[in-house]
C-alpha cells in the first residue's frame, strides 16, 4: 500500500509538472554590496533649527568626521527577488521585492522595511506595456535615471532636492510602455507613504488613503523619454500633495526635462527642474530651479571617470510666517568619481565632492534635511571624499 501511494504521487507529480511547465517562469536573487570609508569636514552634530517666530536657521556645533558608511557610496546596498512567469499570448506576470540595508550594522533600511526599496506584482505585455502594483519609484525618478552623471549615486548626488523626498512612493499604480525608442510612464500614488517635509510631520505619517480625503497625501507623474543612437532626452511632471491637517493639503510640484550626447568614450548629460512646494493654505514654502551638467568618460576599459555640477536657484525659502522670503545664498555642490572594476561584478571607487552654501547633497531647510550632512556653525562649505568597494550578486 505504501509503495503504491508512492507511485500514485509520482505520477501526479509528473502530469502536474508537464502541464505548469508549459508555462516558462524564473525566480531571481540579486543583490549589490557597497561599503566606503569616508571623510567629511565641517559635519555638525545634527540638522539645523528653525526658530518659528522669526525664521531664522540654525547650525549646530561639529567637526570633521571619519566613517565607515553603511548606507553606500556608489549604490546603496540591497538585496532583492525578481520574477518572471510566461502566461502565453505575449503576456507575463511579474514580481519585484527589493531590501535595502546598512553594510556596517546589517540593519534594514528605508526606516526599517523589510523591502523598502521596492515592492511590486504586475502584468506585462510585449505590445502594450506594463502595469504594476505596490511601492515604486516615481515616473520622474525612472525617466531622469539614464541623464544622472553619477547614476544616482548615494554618496555626493543631490537626487532629493532634485526629485523630492517622494522619489518612492508607497501605494502605487504605475503604467510603462517601451515602443521602440520612445518609453512613456505615468504613475498614481494613494498615498506616497513620505512621513515629513522638511521638519514637519504629515499627517497619519504620510500614508494617505483617508475615507472622505482622497487628495490627502497622494500623488503623481508623467513623461515620456526618446533613445535613438548617441541622443537621448527625456522629460517628466511629479506632484504630491503632502497634509499636514487631515482635508487641507498642499502641493509639491516640479517638471523638468535632461538629455544626453554620447560621442566615442565620452557622454555628456545635462537637465533642468522647475519646482514649487506650497502649504494648505496656499503659501510658497519654496520655489527654485535646479540645474545639473556632467559627462562620463571611459578611459580605459576598466577605469571609469565622472565630473558632475549641480546648481540650485532658490527664488523663494519661507521659513515662518514672519519670514516668507528667507534670502540665503544660491548652493552649488562639485562631485567626481574614479571608479576602477576589478571584475565584471566587483569594483573600487574613489569619490569626491565639495558643496557651497549647504550641505553635500544640498542638506537645507530647502532640501527636507534628508541626507544628514548638515555643515556645522561658522561655515558654509563642506567637502567629501570616501574610498569604497562594490560587489554586485
Amino acid at each position: 500500500m505504501k509503495k503504491s501511494k508512492i507511485a500514485l504521487a509520482a505520477a501526479m507529480s509528473l502530469c502536474f509538472g508537464a502541464a505548469w511547465g508549459q508555462a516558462a517562469s524564473s525566480v531571481t536573487l540579486y543583490g549589490v554590496v557597497d561599503v566606503p570609508v569616508e571623510y567629511v569636514n565641517h559635519m555638525a552634530v545634527g540638522a539645523p533649527t528653525i526658530n518659528p517666530a522669526t525664521g531664522a536657521i540654525t547650525q549646530q556645533k561639529g567637526g570633521n568626521r571619519f566613517a565607515l558608511s553603511g548606507g553606500g557610496g556608489l549604490s546603496g546596498s540591497r538585496w532583492g527577488l525578481r520574477g518572471v512567469e510566461d502566461l502565453g499570448a505575449g503576456m507575463q506576470a511579474l514580481f519585484v521585492l527589493e531590501s535595502g540595508f546598512t553594510l556596517d550594522d546589517g540593519k534594514s533600511g528605508q526606516s526599517g522595511r523589510l523591502f523598502g526599496r521596492q515592492a511590486y506584482v504586475g502584468l506585462q505585455s510585449s505590445t502594450v506595456g506594463k502595469l504594476t502594483f505596490g511601492r515604486q519609484y516615481t515616473t520622474m525618478f525612472d525617466l531622469f535615471a539614464n541623464f544622472s552623471p553619477t547614476g544616482y549615486a548615494t554618496l555626493y548626488e543631490p537626487v532629493v532636492a532634485q526629485l523630492g523626498t517622494n522619489f518612492r512612493s508607497d501605494n502605487t499604480a504605475k503604467y510603462t510602455g517601451v515602443f521602440g525608442g520612445v518609453t512613456a510612464e505615468a504613475h498614481w500614488s494613494f498615498g506616497t507613504g513620505v512621513g515629513a517635509i522638511g521638519t514637519t510631520a504629515l499627517a497619519g505619517g504620510g500614508a494617505g488613503e483617508v475615507p472622505g480625503h482622497f487628495r490627502d497625501n497622494a500623488g503623481y507623474g508623467a513623461g515620456v523619454a526618446y533613445a535613438g543612437g548617441p541622443f537621448g532626452i527625456a522629460v517628466a511632471y511629479d506632484q504630491w500633495n503632502p497634509t499636514v491637517t487631515t482635508g487641507s493639503s498642499g502641493t509639491a510640484r516640479k517638471a523638468g526635462a535632461a538629455a544626453s550626447y554620447a560621442f566615442g568614450p565620452a557622454k555628456l548629460m545635462a537637465g533642468y527642474r522647475w519646482g514649487q512646494t506650497k502649504d494648505g493654505a496656499g503659501n510658497t514654502l519654496l520655489r527654485d530651479d535646479y540645474y545639473w551638467l556632467g559627462l562620463n568618460y571611459q578611459a580605459t576599459s576598466a577605469l571609469g571617470l565622472t565630473l558632475a555640477y549641480y546648481y540650485d536657484d532658490v527664488k523663494n525659502l519661507r521659513t515662518s510666517a514672519a519670514q516668507p522670503n528667507n534670502n540665503q545664498p544660491n548652493p552649488w555642490q562639485l562631485s567626481v568619481i574614479a571608479d576602477y572594476n576589478l571584475s565584471r561584478r566587483t569594483d573600487v571607487y574613489l569619490t569626491m565632492a565639495y558643496a557651497k552654501n549647504a550641505g553635500l547633497n544640498f542638506d537645507t531647510s530647502a532640501t527636507s534635511f534628508a541626507n544628514g550632512y548638515f555643515f556645522s556653525q561658522g561655515n558654509s562649505n563642506q567637502l567629501g571624499a570616501a574610498l569604497g568597494i562594490r560587489h554586485r550578486f
